[in-house]
């Protein structure tokens, strides 16, 4: 099963454009992603920029409205993600429990949806689809 660690760290919502990291966080940091990496479960990761730097593009008129960042109603704001695969729910959450985190980030643990999540007339027409990212939904 495919999951995915959501860094949420509080106050990167109002956070400005410059990426100014302590050295002994990144190295922290470092050391987790190499452990997940040994272990064989490490799959993808990626920081985010900080909202700062963003676009956010809303429907809720039916047409697209571009809002530049940042944004006013943020709250909780993605920092950046893993996508670890692992035998269970409680396998990402102990994987998620050992991440060096401050005391203002919160990780999110969420399953990736597989295509036996799914009826197989939802397969069927997921499966029409041969662009990036189809393979995740085909496994």
């Amino acid at each position: 099963m495919r999951f995915m660690l959501l860094m949420l760290p509080a106050g990167y919502e109002s956070a400005g454009p410059d990426l100014d990291l302590p050295v002994d966080r990144v190295e922290a940091m470092m050391a987790y992603n190499q452990a997940l990496q040994d272990a064989g479960v490490l799959q993808a990761l990626e920081g985010l920029h900080p909202p700062s730097t963003g676009r956010r593009v809303s429907f809720a008129t039916g047409k697209p409205v571009v809002t530049d960042g940042p944004f006013a109603e943020a709250g909780e704001v993605l920092g950046g993600f893993w996508i670890i695969d692992v035998a269970s729910l409680d396998e990402a959450t102990d994987w998620a429990a050992r991440c060096p985190a401050a005391e203002n980030e919160t990780i999110e643990v969420r399953r990736i949806q597989a295509m036996e999540d799914f009826e197989p007339e939802v397969q069927a027409i997921a499966e029409t689809f041969d662009g990036p990212g189809s393979s995740g939904w085909t496994r």
